[in-house]
């Protein structure tokens, strides 16, 4: 889904790689028909959420994702998700998840930038052949606090230990970027692909 932020090119090009199809766009009606969504980002919070707002994407959004088509957030596409945010006071996120958005703690150094390791707390076919435990490419300030422990897929420690992965139904969405995450990266993508497609 593109809304105005960065990176797109990248996720299709990853998507490519693995030998699957992804189509760039904003348009509400593809959305709709789409098989699977992936909302990338990076920028702020609040800006984002009027990009998606002033496309006409946000009900579509919704409404797909209640409707059981696979879903996968990619940083801000996973902050997105929850109801609000400490980045942007008073607008509101998709609210697809209950929980909020936080800047990291006094104390660690932000943006946290750079590899950096993701624990499995729940299994999920998103992180099939990915050993746990393995590094991926992080670049922050901000971090999710699901309000359901069982929503939470993959944690990292950074100076505190936060929550870098989530999973409910057919949402799944990471803290970390797998098109800048090398090998492992492209698997995330191939294994959302092959949840999209059956395959």
């Amino acid at each position: 889904m593109d809304y105005g932020s960065g990176n797109l090119r990248s996720v299709q090009k990853a998507f490519e790689h693995v030998g699957f199809a992804a189509e760039v766009g904003d348009d509400p009606q593809k959305v709709r028909s789409a098989a699977g969504i992936v909302l990338p980002g990076v920028g702020a919070f609040g800006s984002a959420m009027q990009g998606l707002e002033s496309r006409g994407l946000i009900e579509v959004l919704r409404e797909r994702v209640e409707a059981g088509v696979p879903f996968l957030g990619v940083c801000l596409g996973l902050q997105l998700l929850f109801e609000k945010s400490e980045e942007s006071p008073g607008v509101e996120g998709l609210g697809l998840l209950r929980g909020d958005v936080r800047r990291l703690p006094p104390g660690t150094k932000i943006p946290h930038i750079g590899w950096n390791q993701a624990e499995i707390v729940q299994d999920s076919d998103l992180f099939h052949d990915i050993p746990d435990l393995s590094a991926f490419y992080f670049v922050h300030s901000y971090v999710v606090v699901p309000a359901r422990p069982a929503d939470v897929l993959t944690i990292t420690e950074y100076g505190t230990t936060f929550v870098s992965g989530v999973e409910a139904q057919n949402v799944t969405a990471v803290q970390f970027h797998p098109e800048k995450s090398s090998t492992l990266g492209l698997k995330v993508y191939e294994n959302f692909a092959r949840r999209v497609t059956g395959g």
